[in-house]
């Protein structure tokens, strides 16, 4: 999920995805990925844009250079923090919302930070068994990552946050590759989605996306729900430290004062077992339930997992403030100098 707060303007942003304003689908034909573009945006700052057979388009994907990246020789290589995007799927959300280039432990490791399609819930979608784009796993795990070890100076010691929706995608891309990250946080994540199919639908009947082709409908394609659930998969993370935080939906320290509810999403909430009065935000409360889910999953069978739980709804000063926490954890396996094989 993303904030519900964003809903509307993600609505809007859907409104705009007419074909004249799709990004250009790539030559069907290809089957390998490759940087269409690269430009410098900032300090320290790079923006690739890779022609990527699984999406059927175009995709960009920021990177976060470490010092003495520019120098590099093909034979360098750098931890890899991966930072996962919220529903809405746009990469600058991390250095407009959490100045992580502004953050000095980041210095040393190479952030990746790579585009998802609007609420495309780091997945291969089922399409209603027909498969084919959008293939998000396969356009982050498959594409991107072997491209930037290949070109781009990304080692094999990684990490992975999210927030949100990007908070399922860390926890989930861990859970189905185990190895593939050494630690992970997920910021107010959607860690459970077969807890609460019904948020899934709301939200993406509220964009005007087909709800049952991502993984079909929560009772016939079950199997396939839970292959993507992190919850059910916990086992594969015994040995991965995870981080996991949330809100409760209530005014916490972070909000403005006299903060308004969140606008109605229809079908959010369940009928039978309605959201407290002084819940401002559900879908926090709904990721509240679901990390505290998890977090008890991976405790019972003696996972290394680490939790803070507070006041607060689904926003980006709680995430930005919670990154900052998780990095010593995130960064505890990944840091030092760039090392060659």
């Amino acid at each position: 999920m993303y904030c519900a707060r964003t809903l509307l303007a993600l609505a809007a942003m859907a409104a705009l995805l007419t074909p004249a304003h799709a990004a250009e689908p790539v030559d069907t034909g290809r089957t390998r990925p490759y940087v269409a573009e690269e430009r410098e945006i900032g300090p320290r700052l790079r923006e690739l844009v890779v022609d990527s057979p699984a999406l059927g388009r175009a995709a960009r994907v920021r990177l976060l250079t470490p010092d003495g990246w520019e120098r590099r020789t093909p034979r360098d290589r750098w931890p890899v923090l991966y930072l996962f995007a919220g529903g809405h799927g746009d990469p600058e959300a991390w250095t407009q919302d959490y100045a992580v280039d502004q953050v000095p432990a980041l210095r040393h490791v190479l952030v990746v930070m790579p585009e998802m399609p609007l609420f495309g819930f780091y997945s291969d979608w089922w399409n209603h068994g027909k498969g084919g784009p959008p293939r998000v796993e396969t356009f982050h795990l498959d594409e991107v990552l072997p491209l930037l070890e290949r070109e781009y100076g990304a080692g094999p010691r990684r990490a992975a946050a999210g927030e949100s929706q990007g908070g399922f995608g860390a926890l989930s891309y861990a859970a189905r590759r185990p190895g593939l990250f050494r630690a992970l946080a997920g910021y107010s994540g959607y860690v459970h989605p077969h807890q609460h199919p019904r948020a899934v639908k709301a939200g993406m009947d509220y964009l005007g996306l087909d709800w049952t082709a991502l993984w079909g409908d929560p009772e016939e394609q079950r199997h396939i729900w839970r292959a993507h659930d992190p919850y059910y998969l916990a086992e594969h993370l015994r040995t991965t430290p995870v981080y996991l935080s949330s809100g409760d939906g209530r005014a916490g320290a972070l909000d403005p004062p006299g903060a308004e509810p969140d606008p109605h999403v229809p079908g959010l909430e369940d009928p039978s077992d309605p959201f407290p009065d002084d819940v401002l935000s559900p879908t926090e409360a709904i990721m509240h339930e679901e990390n505290r889910a998890l977090a008890a999953r991976l405790a019972a069978i003696r996972a290394p997992v680490t939790t803070h739980f507070y006041a607060g709804t689904h926003s980006p000063p709680y995430w930005s403030r919670e990154l900052r926490r998780s990095l010593p954890l995130l960064l505890r396996d990944l840091t030092g100098c760039p090392r060659r094989p």
